[in-house]
């Protein structure tokens, strides 16, 4: 009996052993944001009034003299010679007045297959005033982001060109206080495009045509804005959209168009603490009521890809690299759907929606605006109003752009 006893007690000393074994776990932290940040943001920032009273698209609308920032192969299918653009965007107008998006831009279509395209956009972060104390002189800094590129779009067929723009960037954010160092970042960026027009077809009661495009935008590595910096991507996105055009005469048209567009950029991980325990209750799982801790590492990965990839990994492990898998990968997806009637090629009235998801940064806004054509010069309005309860920069904002046609008629392609 006495022997049995023994043997019972050392199985349970065994026993309790194996149960209190090493274990190693990772627990997430509390960092449920998934918005994907990069660097220059305002490179995604309708600067022109007629996409942005469709809802933010221009990669498969018709061309225009601000198709460089949406698709550079439009050009391609101009009937003007060449023009020029100059557009006019307040930013946070409802808190201060001198933030704001400017861009100009020029186009020239050199014969029947090709064109080449430039453009500058410029974002000011307005007049910031330092004062050290109160027997100095304030001075003002403007802190301020700026982009150059140019295009060469070339005709495969009679119905489809593709381009190539090149792009140079800067960013001069960092704010000088005499101890630091504020050297402006920069770096360049490429995009490829593609766009296609269908001949007028006759349908039953009315005449129609067809567009597609594709852009694939900011390709380029990453920038930091000094040596011990962070590296940030570009704005890299992949646009895709489709239209029709409704042919009712020669004097009424209206267009519909919806874009899809994704950030090639990867998604941030969700990160968590390592635990290293001593698994009393024998669950597998961390107590800190009961078990015994160890050691901790924090910040690794729990769930989803390491982020601190280089920028062309990123774009394609963009596809497939957000915690929440297929569900979430969805949600990265922004789209907008847009109108546009003209009457007489001289007065468009244009309407659109823009949708992101909550979880993604909830840009969510209605747009409408205006289009007047006078001789050479073309003039549109826009104004957005925000449908979200994340309140939109551009709530409330009067956008304005002015395109002046050189050489009218050039080129018959409608």
């Amino acid at each position: 009996m006495k022997n049995r006893l023994l043997l019972l007690i050392a199985f349970a000393f065994i026993f309790k052993l194996e149960a209190q074994t090493t274990e190693t776990t990772i627990i997430p932290n509390n960092n449920d944001s998934r918005v994907i940040t990069t660097g220059v943001p305002f490179l995604l920032i309708a600067s022109d009034a007629r996409s942005a009273s469709m809802g933010d698209m221009g990669v498969a609308t018709s061309v225009d003299a601000f198709s460089q920032q949406w698709n550079t192969s439009k050009y391609a299918f101009a009937e003007t010679k060449s023009g020029v653009g100059v557009s006019y965007t307040p930013y946070l107008g409802k808190l201060v007045n001198d933030i704001f998006l400017g861009s100009l831009t020029y186009y020239n279509r050199i014969d029947e297959r090709s064109a080449f395209s430039g453009s500058l956009r410029y974002f000011s972060l307005g007049d910031i005033e330092f004062v050290q104390n109160e027997y100095t002189e304030p001075y003002t800094q403007r802190p301020n982001e700026f982009a150059f590129d140019a295009a060469y779009a070339l005709r495969l067929n009679d119905r489809f060109a593709m381009s190539v723009a090149m792009r140079y960037l800067r960013s001069d954010l960092k704010l000088n206080d005499g101890t630091n160092d504020t050297s402006p970042a920069s770096t360049f960026g490429v995009d490829i495009s593609g766009y296609y027009q269908s001949e007028e077809e006759a349908y039953d009661d009315f005449n129609g045509r067809w567009r597609g495009g594709f852009a694939i935008q900011n390709i380029g590595p990453k920038f930091k804005y000094d040596e011990a910096g962070q590296e940030n991507f570009q704005p890299t996105n992949l646009r895709l959209g489709g239209g029709f055009d409704f042919i009712f005469d020669d004097y009424n048209k209206i267009a519909v168009t919806t874009e899809f567009t994704k950030l090639l950029v990867p998604t941030p991980p969700i990160l968590g603490d390592e635990v290293t325990f001593v698994d009393v209750d024998g669950d597998g799982e961390f107590d800190d009521s009961i078990d015994t801790e160890v050691s901790r590492t924090s910040d690794v990965i729990y769930a989803g890809k390491s982020d601190d990839v280089g920028f062309f990994k990123g774009m394609f492990q963009s596809f497939g690299d957000a915690p929440g898998g297929f569900k979430e990968e969805m949600q990265e997806i922004t789209w907008a759907l847009g109108a546009e009637y003209t009457y007489q090629d001289a007065f468009a009235f244009r309407a659109g929606y823009f949708h992101e998801s909550v979880e993604k940064g909830a840009r969510q806004f209605m747009a409408l605006g205006a289009g007047f054509k006078a001789s050479v010069v073309n003039i549109d309005l826009s104004y957005l109003f925000s449908t979200s309860q994340v309140q939109s920069p551009l709530e409330g904002t009067l956008r304005f752009s002015l395109t002046f046609n050189i050489g009218a008629g050039a080129y018959t392609e409608y």
